[in-house]
């Protein structure tokens, strides 16, 4: 009785959550606006610690490297709580050094390239201004450029800078008090990731402990399994991405110092930023690469182009699948699907993380559906040994119907039954003994 009670109040618990998460559902579809909002300004708020996760994952890669080598045979106390401040320090100034360096090699050439098109601009209006209308009109579109009034485009672009200029000093004005917020949110973001790094192990070991206590067996080693899945293909993809980013930026640099195109150190430095976005990366940092040569050489332009797609093919045939292997896991087709959806939903961070996310989401179904696999297999083993067993012997049967008698059972039947070896043995004459018998015939 206390059973069928216990079973009647798990169901009744069970409808009235099905029932609860429906309504939500409901009211959630129905005010999907204000749901979206909600969601926003809590993305908003968690933002910081979002990028100090994002940091801590970039900064761990070479950290737990360091951590694995740094006095690796050294058993002194003092080495052992050196080795983690030691590898995150000297992590942070590898990284901050490449970012450094980066930005020491490209800001230098754009500012000259921003110059020199300000430089041909001036020169193109300049010449315009000092040749006659009949030479004007010789020009490409040169009759459009004569038939545009000059002058009272002039004005209305004082009348729109007047209008507009206290709308500009607002904006600027905000502009420079988002920059504040976006300082003191990458500091908040740093020292999260700071306390992350340093506190990895005991923080992992509270999150079991609580999945452990909270939830139930099942869910909660598939919980700790596909964070550990998680974040195997983030460290994965950061490793493999920046590898092939570095050796297709080396590539393209070796390419254009032989093919003699201007702004060799700058393009390539940024063809292997770029690389980092998987697939589509390398044409940004190419399309931008051949416009700043365009500024100096459109013929070379035209053959950078060509060459930036040739390497993009061999990258793409030769270089990924060598590097990367089987640390994505995903196809081309999903790789791309995923950087699109992931820079429309977050932008550059939603490029850079939306693979190793589809990366993991594609393992654990692959293993759930092989789990799966198995299940049904072993559910289908007793069937069929089930109907082997049922099916008739191939022998040919001792019994007949009535009426039937086989020529086999007939004969069978005729023939005398063999008598048991150990009869035989007892119908045997015993043995007799010549001396008696000669006795016998004396007297």
């Amino acid at each position: 009785m206390k059973t069928v009670f216990e079973n009647k109040k798990k169901l009744a618990a069970w409808i009235i959550g099905i029932v609860a998460v429906c309504i939500l559902l409901f009211l959630g579809v129905r005010h999907i606006d204000a749901v979206a909002d909600a969601f926003s300004w809590c993305v908003k708020i968690v933002m910081p610690l979002l990028i100090g996760c994002a940091i801590a994952i970039i900064i761990n890669v070479p950290m737990g490297f360091l951590e694995t080598h740094l006095w690796a045979k050294s058993k002194k106390p003092f080495l052992v709580k050196l080795r983690r401040a030691v590898a995150f320090v000297l992590s942070l100034v590898l990284i901050l050094g490449i970012f450094a360096g980066i930005i020491v090699i490209i800001l230098p050439t754009l500012v000259d390239t921003v110059s020199v098109i300000i430089q041909s601009a001036i020169k193109i209006v300049d010449r315009i201004n000092s040749i006659s209308e009949e030479e004007i009109k010789e020009l490409p579109f040169g009759q459009l450029i004569l038939d545009i009034d000059w002058s009272h485009m002039l004005e209305t672009m004082e009348t729109w800078l007047k209008t507009q200029a206290k709308i500009i000093v607002n904006k600027l004005f905000g502009t420079v008090t988002s920059l504040l917020g976006v300082i003191i949110d990458l500091f908040v973001s740093v020292v999260f990731a700071v306390y992350l790094l340093f506190s990895k192990e005991k923080l992992k070991a509270q999150a079991k402990k609580i999945i452990a206590a909270w939830i139930p067996k099942k869910p909660g080693d598939w919980i700790v399994h596909a964070a550990s899945v998680a974040s195997e293909n983030f460290r994965n993809f950061i490793v493999g991405q920046s590898l092939e980013a570095v050796v297709l930026g080396l590539l393209c640099l070796i390419g254009m110092l032989i093919f003699d195109f201007p702004y060799a150190a700058m393009v390539s430095t940024l063809v292997g930023v770029t690389a980092m976005i998987p697939i589509i990366g390398a044409f940004i940092g190419g399309g931008v690469g051949a416009f700043m040569i365009l500024t100096v050489d459109p013929i070379k332009a035209l053959w950078f182009v060509v060459y930036i797609i040739a390497l993009q093919q061999i990258e793409g045939n030769l270089i990924y699948p060598k590097v990367m292997g089987d640390r994505v896991k995903l196809p081309a087709m999903w790789i791309l699907a995923a950087v699109t959806i992931g820079g429309g939903v977050a932008g550059p961070v939603g490029i850079l993380v939306s693979v190793p996310i589809l990366s993991t989401i594609s393992v654990l179904f692959r293993e759930a559906t092989e789990k799966r696999e198995q299940k049904l297999a072993l559910e289908m083993a007793p069937s069929a040994a089930g109907c082997e067993s049922a099916a008739p012997s191939p022998e040919v049967s001792d019994t007949a119907p009535e009426g039937d008698v086989t020529p086999e059972a007939a004969a069978r039947s005729d023939a005398p039954d063999p008598e048991p070896k150990e009869a035989e043995e007892k119908k045997e004459p015993p043995v007799k003994n010549t001396e008696q018998q000669k006795k016998r015939k004396k007297k």
